[in-house]
């Protein structure tokens, strides 16, 4: 069956092990485009009211808290945190992903070989539908995350991006209740296009998003 667009009524979004000692070792993105991406990712899901779910792995032991730029946005919420590297082993988190009600999965993660294919596979097999944002996802080496995102397609997964994320939730620049917050996210992550929206707004005085 081909996948559908992504709504902010159909889907969740997981954010598996974004911690200091997992991005230590990230190799295939720069980390700083890393944590600026997964930031924006988050801040998408939140304006969208997308159920959200967060884990680490040893973070008391081992890999330290998740990113504060991810718990920023997400105030209220306690990472699931465990000593699987598989999170579909941990029942906390498959318990945490079911109580969403979506079948439709976004997920991002470090690193991409073994933290997010594990449980992306075993999800795929249990009958979710599992995207992949890739460019806030990340691998020891380039090679290594792009052999795991082939095999994560391979296995029925869809690839996406933090940005093609926000906008597709966007889908309309007419809903006007989520313009303005969309165009600041994009501001403050979107690199170029957000300088290109800066711009606009200055010297155009238009619909900047367009």
């Amino acid at each position: 069956m081909l996948h559908t667009l992504l709504t902010p009524q159909n889907h969740a979004l997981v954010l598996i092990d974004h911690q200091p000692q997992m991005t230590f070792a990230t190799a295939s993105i720069d980390r700083s485009v890393l944590i600026n991406n997964v930031a924006g990712l988050a801040k998408a899901a939140r304006l969208f009211d997308v159920p959200t779910v967060l884990t680490t792995a040893a973070a008391n032991t081992f890999s330290g808290p998740i990113l504060p730029e991810i718990q920023a946005v997400f105030p209220e919420k306690t990472p699931i945190d465990r000593t699987t590297m598989n999170s579909w082993d941990d029942p906390n988190f498959r318990k945490a992903v079911e109580q969403t009600g979506r079948k439709k999965i976004v997920m991002a993660g470090l690193w991409t070989e073994v933290c997010l294919v594990l449980p992306a596979i075993d999800m795929i097999q249990a009958g979710y539908e599992v995207y992949l944002v890739a460019d806030a996802s990340g691998g020891i080496s380039s090679e290594a995350h792009e052999r795991a995102m082939q095999r994560l397609i391979q296995a029925g997964a869809v690839p996406t991006t933090w940005l093609q994320y926000l906008l597709e939730l966007q889908r309309d620049w007419a809903r006007q209740e989520t313009y303005e917050p969309v165009l600041q996210i994009a501001k403050q992550h979107g690199g170029a296009y957000g300088v290109g929206i800066r711009y606009a707004k200055f010297a155009l005085g238009g619909h900047a998003g367009e």
